[in-house]
């Protein structure tokens, strides 16, 4: 179970540092609107990845059950979080070397944040596959009604909401730094470890129907 709790933390970290609109749309919102309007944008984040998880996993559960399913659908799993590294490292930034983040200036409700940062995160389509591909693997790995499977999930999202948390903290320091060359790194960076995760998880499903 600690194993499952680690590996969901570090994947929970290492999705929260992938470039892209939610991360861009988080730094944004924390450096003009504050920190409580960065943790509500945080707070819909984290409920998007929840619902997928959620949506994805009752879906697949019944297939998954079948134990002549399992390897397969682990490998698929894993070749699908192996591409979407790949895709991740030759992604380059949106933003040019000379643009800076600007938001116009409206009246914060309590909640707008939250469904911004929930519709912003799910309607990414890139992230449905990747949390298809997690699903089936992690399914496969640890058994698709484990108690492991809840466990590393748990730590996944637990890894994404706090690591958004720090960014909150430090988005006006990131402010200076955030620009064209930074996030190109980070998204190489974002995608080797997703490319060596999945490599690490498809090796220990193949080795658990040997």
């Amino acid at each position: 179970m600690i194993r499952a709790l680690i590996e969901g933390v570090i994947l929970g970290i290492t999705l929260a540092f992938l470039v892209g609109p939610a991360f861009i749309s988080l730094i944004q919102t924390s450096i003009y609107r504050g920190f409580a309007s960065g943790i509500q944008f945080a707070i819909g984040i984290i409920l998007s990845d929840f619902v997928l998880i959620a949506l994805i996993y009752l879906g697949a559960i019944r297939f998954l059950s079948q134990f002549e399913h399992q390897l397969p659908v682990g490998i698929i799993g894993g070749i699908i979080l192996i591409v979407y590294g790949i895709y991740t490292y030759n992604r380059k930034a949106k933003l040019s070397e000379n643009t800076k983040i600007k938001v116009p200036f409206r009246p914060v409700s309590f909640y707008r944040y939250v469904f911004k940062g929930f519709f912003i995160n799910i309607f990414n389509p890139f992230l449905l596959i990747f949390w298809l591909g997690v699903v089936s693997l992690v399914s496969a790995k640890y058994g698709v009604e484990s108690r492991e499977v809840v466990i590393f999930f748990s730590g996944t999202l637990g890894g994404v909401f706090l690591t958004d948390l720090v960014k909150c903290l430090v988005a006006n320091r990131i402010r200076g730094f955030l620009n064209f060359k930074v996030l190109v790194w980070m998204n190489r960076i974002v995608g080797l470890m997703l490319i060596i995760f999945g490599l690490v998880l498809i090796v220990r499903v193949v080795l658990l129907f040997v």
